[in-house]
């Protein structure tokens, strides 16, 4: 079972566990680097499965205030990341689905979540389709990676 928390003092050894392969670091983050996200706006969250710490993400509720195409009333999905020992297993589109569950009871005064995922990440562009997200038709072409996708999906 998939259960999400923000994340704790308790937690954060475990959070510092989760790897990604080399390929994965241009697209996601390492997780000393998504721990050192300081800011008042981005929210650290872990995923659990089976009661064991498998992956992170941020919320980023100034989303917004960066990119022009996500709208005011949405929040930003970042650094998304599963474990490389636990990819390939439904864990991540679980995970994503279990997001849209949490969101709507810790996010209420916001309607969407938006994200880009790069054009070369594929495998992570299903796993957010999957999971719940829908492509915008655009792209960001901002990124340091290359082009990316713009994704969103509906609160509550």
């Amino acid at each position: 079972m998939i259960v999400i928390e923000k994340i704790t003092p308790a937690t954060i050894d475990a959070v510092k566990q989760v790897c990604v392969t080399d390929e994965q670091v241009a697209f996601a983050s390492t997780a000393d680097a998504f721990l050192s996200d300081t800011s008042d706006s981005s929210h650290l969250h872990l995923i659990k499965y089976d009661e064991r710490v498998v992956g992170f993400f941020k919320i980023d509720t100034a989303y917004s205030h960066q990119y022009e195409f996500c709208p005011a009333d949405a929040i930003g999905l970042r650094s998304f990341v599963i474990d490389r020992s636990q990819q390939g297993k439904g864990i991540g589109k679980q995970a994503v689905r279990a997001l849209f569950a949490y969101l709507p009871h810790h996010y209420v005064r916001f309607n969407w979540i938006y994200l880009t995922v790069n054009a070369r990440n594929l495998g992570a562009k299903a796993c957010y389709e999957k999971g719940g997200f829908a492509e915008t038709g655009k792209q960001y072409l901002g990124g340091s990676a290359g082009p990316q996708f713009i994704m969103r999906g509906r609160i509550g």
